[in-house]
């Protein structure tokens, strides 16, 4: 998300970026504190699939809430693969033919959706290396890019709080891996200990280096250009600081985080489609044939995730998905409310997590059915 929608986030929030990540971290903190508390006290592979079928009761409510946030997952999925593919694309010059790039497209999805076949523990070492390298080359660009920017020269954009709180609810996707980390607590050892803490030092350590890369960004490039340039602004912005060199070196970490998405993306909705199809939360048709084993589930993510990437351009799918998942967030917390003496977790936080998600879902909303409907 970082990757592909800070140029889409500029045409709202200007140079003001970093104040909508600032503002969507924020947002996500409570959100976050919803989902350990809920991870903590029902642990399992289904994560928020989980959480709904406690909260509201298996039934109609419940199957229609998982089966919208599995749909979410694979439109975020849908999403990383087209970052991916746009910087693939930029890295040999932007000349690749739209077949090629669709070739591209589902290679990498089924790439992931390989790993994740090969369980848990190979998807958490992949995670690990890629996010490591991805984390260490953007901090080491966010210090040279302030250190290398004019920023006499700087001049702030206009600005209004309504398009920052529209930024904010693009960029919200950004923050979507924290619900992802809920589908691996069944294999931690200690989910009432590890759960939080992997969280919220999640939430801290993309938190700085969104704010670093995006106050970086808008000091280098001249807003007209960041929006010019929009999917690939990143690599842009690094080769005005390192050449070639920075350019590609940007565009392989962007290469390396979307690809570690989608793995990691694909892995929760394949666990979630698996989890309710295994405690009967959805239809016979379905859970009985469609999605009946784990394989079957990972295999029909992928496949719709392909299409969806396929289908959309990168920025409708990226609103796509932030809108979905905001949703989704408002719902879990609301549900918590029901199990809030199970989890301890204090009610008006969680107050706070649904507010806060459905004022940024309806400003985005608005904004979206003005600037693009087919979203």
């Amino acid at each position: 998300g970082l990757f592909s929608l800070l140029g889409l986030a500029s045409s709202h929030a200007g140079t003001h970026v970093p104040l909508a990540f600032l503002l969507g971290a924020i947002a996500a903190s409570f959100s976050i504190y919803s989902y350990a508390k809920l991870g903590t006290a029902f642990p399992s592979s289904g994560g928020a699939a989980t959480f709904t079928v406690m909260s509201f009761g298996p039934g109609m409510l419940s199957g229609g809430i998982n089966l919208f946030q599995y749909i979410a997952y694979l439109i975020a999925a849908a999403l990383y693969a087209a970052g991916f593919v746009e910087y693939a694309n930029i890295l040999f010059g932007g000349d690749l033919s739209p077949l090629t790039l669709k070739f591209i497209t589902a290679a990498i999805i089924v790439a992931c959706t390989f790993i994740n076949l090969l369980g848990p523990s190979l998807v958490g070492r992949a995670e690990m290396i890629a996010i490591g390298l991805v984390v260490l080359s953007l901090l080491v660009f966010s210090f040279i890019g302030i250190e290398h920017a004019d920023i006499k020269a700087f001049s702030k954009s206009a600005w209004s709080m309504e398009g920052v709180a529209v930024a904010a609810g693009i960029l919200y996707i950004n923050f979507q891996g924290f619900g992802v980390v809920t589908n691996s607590s069944s294999a931690m050892k200690t989910p009432q200990v590890e759960l939080p803490k992997a969280m919220f030092s999640a939430l801290a350590i993309v938190t700085v280096a969104y704010l670093a890369v995006s106050g970086a960004v808008v000091l280098l490039m001249p807003l007209n250009l960041i929006q010019i340039d929009n999917g690939h602004v990143l690599a842009d912005a690094a080769q005005i600081v390192a050449g070639k060199m920075g350019f590609t070196i940007i565009s392989v970490a962007a290469l390396l985080s979307c690809a570690a998405a989608v793995n990691a993306t694909i892995f929760a909705a394949a666990n979630i489609a698996a989890d309710v199809a295994r405690k009967r939360n959805i239809s016979n048709a379905l859970g009985g044939s469609v999605l009946k084993t784990q394989l079957r589930a990972l295999t029909v993510s992928s496949i719709g995730v392909t299409v969806l990437a396929l289908i959309f351009p990168l920025s409708e799918v990226g609103q796509m998905a932030s809108l979905a998942f905001l949703l989704v967030y408002a719902a879990v917390s609301y549900g918590h409310l029901r199990v809030v003496k199970k989890t301890g977790a204090k009610p008006q936080i969680l107050w706070c997590a649904i507010v806060i998600n459905m004022g940024l879902f309806t400003t985005l909303f608005l904004s979206t059915i003005k600037t693009s409907p087919s979203s």
